[in-house]
């Protein structure tokens, strides 16, 4: 079973920055694809980055466009553990952010297939 731990989150100014973690423990497979989601008040869950595993040593990440150019995905398979760096953050960015891990590797965020699996979540918010 699947275990996932995010960190990271805490309240920011807008333009500042956050980098959260995920931690995961079980039988997590280096080759599946991992991805963060938010949920903001009153809004669904969507995914806004993903990050394939390893494709002959190279791997892809994908994007929502509200997030392109200020949020960098990563993860460190010995450790098992993404990362999430986020820049510049909005007050529009606030919301309780989540890892997943996907059920395939798909390389953008339309291929991704999350696993069902969920963490608590992390709170970010960001203020005006």
């Amino acid at each position: 079973q699947v275990q996932l731990v995010e960190s990271g989150g805490g309240l920011v100014q807008a333009g500042g920055s956050l980098r959260l973690s995920c931690a995961a423990s079980g039988s997590i497979y280096v080759s599946n694809a991992m991805g963060w989601y938010r949920q903001a008040p009153g809004k669904e869950r969507e995914l806004v980055a993903i990050i394939t595993g390893s494709v002959r040593a190279f791997y892809y990440a994908d994007y929502a466009g509200s997030v392109k150019g200020r949020f960098t995905i990563s993860r460190d398979n010995a450790k098992n553990t993404i990362y999430l760096q986020m820049n510049d953050l909005k007050p529009e960015d606030t919301a309780v952010y989540y890892c997943n891990v996907g059920r395939n590797n798909g390389r953008t965020l339309g291929e991704y297939v999350n696993s069902g699996v969920w963490g608590q979540g992390t709170q970010v918010t960001v203020s005006s």
